[in-house]
């Protein structure tokens, strides 16, 4: 049956912490590089030292070195006996295949949670969460702050969905397809997409904008067909609510 999640969890309070005795502390340094990676804060072609990222994260070099192997096998980074690791560059492609698997993933993870069967209270935070995602779009201003809390209760959300299929391959295969932020808009905070997107579509609007209207709308979706216990139609959703995201950057994109 899936877990029903704690307060803090429901109130979204700390979305994106994993909890400690399930989560190591090398997928916190993990995602923590990654995003580094992705958004450009370590450049392409740098050299990654333990010894320095392990002092500006705070933590020993153990986890940092652990997180570099992952990252190496993820073709984030790159490796040799001569320079050690360095950053390769993540270009739109693998923004869109990471993006395709993920979907499929994601998927299956949602027809799982209905095979094990919710518990009534898991599914009603799980709601909550949608609905305060909700609220904030029907605010009708829009921010970077909105955004930013809007994306929060969307990673939240689908790690919720994740961990109700009690299946931790699969939740691990899933980490290795973030490869771009998960609080923004990929087309502004991706390096690697905003260069191959116009800045027209790269722009703050002042209102919510459209893609995000219809990404509540999935999430609403996809609790409606868990509170019918229809897994095929719950998988169906959530592998398009995330090949969205691939549709829409590839049509806003000049260059692939």
């Amino acid at each position: 049956m899936a877990m029903e999640m704690t307060g803090q969890e429901a109130e979204g309070s700390a979305p994106l912490a994993d909890p400690p005795q399930v989560e190591p502390t090398t997928n916190t340094v993990l995602m923590r590089l990654r995003e580094m990676i992705v958004t450009g804060q370590i450049p392409p072609e740098t050299r990654l030292r333990a010894e320095g990222l392990a002092t500006e994260l705070a933590v020993s070099r153990t986890p940092i070195r652990s997180a570099l192997a992952v990252l190496s096998a993820e073709g984030l980074v790159d490796y040799s006996v001569n320079r050690g690791y360095t950053v390769r560059a993540v270009t739109i492609s693998d923004i869109f295949d990471a993006i395709e698997v993920r979907a499929r993933l994601e998927g299956q993870a949602a027809r799982l949670s209905i095979e094990l069967g919710w518990e009534p209270g898991a599914l009603d935070q799980l709601a909550k969460l949608a609905r305060r995602g909700r609220a904030i779009l029907e605010q009708g201003d829009w921010s970077e702050a909105a955004e930013v809390e809007w994306y929060r209760l969307n990673h939240a959300f689908h790690r919720a969905i994740q961990y109700a299929s009690e299946n931790t391959v699969l939740r691990n295969a899933i980490k290795m397809t973030l490869i771009y932020p998960v609080l923004g808009d990929p087309a502004r905070l991706c390096p690697s997409v905003a260069a191959a997107v116009p800045l027209r579509f790269r722009q703050l609007s002042a209102t919510p904008p459209a893609h995000l209207l219809a990404s509540q709308a999935d999430h609403e979706r996809i609790i409606d067909a868990f509170r019918r216990d229809d897994a095929a139609l719950a998988e169906m959703i959530m592998t398009e609510h995330v090949l969205a995201t691939k549709r829409r950057l590839h049509a806003i994109a000049t260059r692939r």
